[in-house]
């Protein structure tokens, strides 16, 4: 049976980084804290990453490789089923880099690079998500004389877009206020991962087709998590 070789000290800096980060935040760690875990001298971790603006720079450039990938299969959306999937995924993800959500204020003030670098990352998700909305609505029939013309429809699926995009944002924030102790541990992301994705297919509801949304109502009663106490 093949061995597999050892993980390089480097990319077994980035992940203890990333688990305590994740778990104590990133203003309560330190590079000795991520030294002490690893059994390593501070030397030897500033010698692959001479700061820790390095180590999260590092890793926030690997969060933004995976959720361009994962933001490419919006156009592959085809129906609710498929944006339910779509949405779960990208909280999987954030959940997996949850700190910068969690820390997002306080490291916009102080990185340059998360301030430079992550408003076009919420610019990336929410063209994503325009995407799924408009591949919602293609097949719907025509609009009745009556309806809102097409510049309306233009700015409401904008404006969709957009809260999508302040829940997927914010949405650990507020697990993480209502219940500061628990709400991040590894034991409670399904839950938090369901309610997040139930929240943001909720949106959809009022603008989708009748067959769409009883499909969509019939998703979110299946895979809804308990309510927060």
């Amino acid at each position: 049976m093949t061995r597999k070789a050892p993980r390089r000290t480097a990319e077994r800096i980035l992940a203890a980084s990333l688990e305590l980060f994740n778990r104590f935040g990133e203003p309560n760690t330190s590079t000795s804290m991520i030294a002490g875990e690893l059994r390593i001298s501070p030397g030897n971790l500033y010698y692959h990453y001479p700061s820790k603006d390095e180590l999260i720079n590092t890793l926030f450039e690997q969060f933004e490789r995976a959720l361009a990938e994962l933001l490419a299969a919006a156009d592959d959306v085809r129906d609710v089923e498929d944006a339910w999937f779509f949405l779960h995924s990208l909280f999987e993800l954030i959940w997996q880099y949850r700190f910068f959500y969690r820390d997002l204020n306080h490291l916009l003030s102080r990185n340059r690079h998360l301030e430079t670098h992550f408003p076009a990352l919420l610019m990336r998700k929410k063209a994503a998500l325009r995407q799924v909305l408009d591949h919602l609505h293609a097949d719907a029939p025509a609009p009745a004389p009556d309806k809102p013309a097409a510049a309306d429809v233009e700015r409401r699926q904008d404006a969709i877009a957009a809260s999508m995009v302040v829940v997927l944002t914010y949405w650990l924030s507020y697990e993480y206020v209502l219940q500061p102790r628990s709400a991040l541990e590894p034991d409670n992301a399904q839950d938090a991962l369901l309610r997040g994705a139930y929240h943001v297919m909720s949106l959809l509801l009022p603008h989708l087709e009748d067959s769409a949304r009883m499909h969509l109502q019939a998703l979110l009663q299946a895979y809804q998590a308990p309510p927060l106490p």
